[in-house]
């Protein structure tokens, strides 16, 4: 496996010329757009890694998922999903246009950022640093020994640059699908968007969602499951649809460069590429999952 991922990097890492480093967030600019990185966690505790997997990146909307699970756990899927859709959407994952054109006035899914910012507001805790503090120890529970930090500067930069998710919460709250202040919503969402990780732990990550025995499992079976469908369905941005054919498994992208795969019943994957197409997603990653999961036969339709 090795020798393989070792190929398949140097054959792919020519890709990342054809990307950009996402510059809205400026601290992201600061990133080698030339990283290529991945990682394989198995469920029999094998770890495989190739390229760059000693570079440090933020979860970014690879976050998502784990803010869902832990909103699951606190309040049910009728709790969660009486104030978040179920559906994908073909818009950006920044967009406004769906918050007033969905006929149930709420976000369309968990993952696009309106759905993601009030899945985080229904985290519980009584003030934002602790539910802060839940969230990255239950992300941490998840990937036992392996890196999980925190980088203030890009929490910072986000908070400084974020209007366009800041005009989300004010929205979300207008329309009564967060309580409590938007300021303290957003903080939050920011804060869960700048914890750190690297391709090793990205991959624990993912093997965490997969079907494990129930002796190893975190997050119940039941919303694994959800929150795979999710992944597989919208976990791509509004380039979802394309990469479910063309890659054909549950996984999460971050416009850090992160990409979380999940191959049900047998592992867990980390990329880390931060050279993005236009839709947000790393191209170089997208291209090596794509051979990879094809040669491996992994994809689960």
């Amino acid at each position: 496996m090795g020798y393989m991922l070792d190929d398949l990097v140097a054959k792919f890492r020519p890709y990342t010329d054809h990307g950009r480093v996402a510059g809205y967030i400026p601290e992201l600019l600061k990133a080698n757009p030339q990283d290529l990185g991945i990682a394989i966690y198995d469920r029999h505790g094998h770890i495989h890694t190739s390229g760059a997997v000693q570079s440090k990146f933020t979860l970014q909307s690879v976050s998502k998922p784990f803010a869902l699970a832990l909103a699951l756990m606190d309040h049910g899927p009728e709790g969660v999903f009486s104030r978040i859709g179920m559906e994908p959407t073909g818009d950006s994952f920044n967009s406004l246009m769906k918050l007033e054109t969905f006929s149930s006035l709420k976000p369309v899914n968990p993952l696009v950022n309106a759905g993601a910012i009030a899945t985080t507001a229904l985290i519980k805790g009584s003030c934002a640093e602790e539910k802060f503090s839940r969230l990255i120890n239950f992300i941490r529970s998840l990937a036992p020994s392996c890196y999980v930090g925190f980088n203030a500067d890009v929490y910072r930069s986000e908070s400084l640059t974020g209007d366009r998710n800041r005009a989300i919460a004010y929205f979300l709250r207008d329309i009564r699908a967060i309580d409590g202040e938007a300021e303290e919503c957003l903080d939050l969402y920011f804060r869960q968007c700048s914890i750190e990780v690297d391709c090793v732990t990205l991959a624990a990550l993912g093997l965490s969602l997969s079907v494990l025995p129930p002796e190893f499992c975190v997050i119940p079976p039941l919303y694994a499951r959800i929150i795979r469908t999710f992944m597989f369905t919208c976990g791509m941005y509004d380039a979802s649809g394309e990469f479910a054919i063309k890659v054909g498994i549950p996984a999460k992208s971050g416009v850090s460069g992160a990409i979380m795969g999940v191959v049900p019943n047998k592992l867990g994957l980390g990329v880390y590429g931060p050279a993005l197409d236009i839709k947000g997603n790393s191209v170089a990653g997208v291209a090596l999952l794509q051979a990879l999961c094809s040669r491996e036969d992994w994809a689960i339709l």
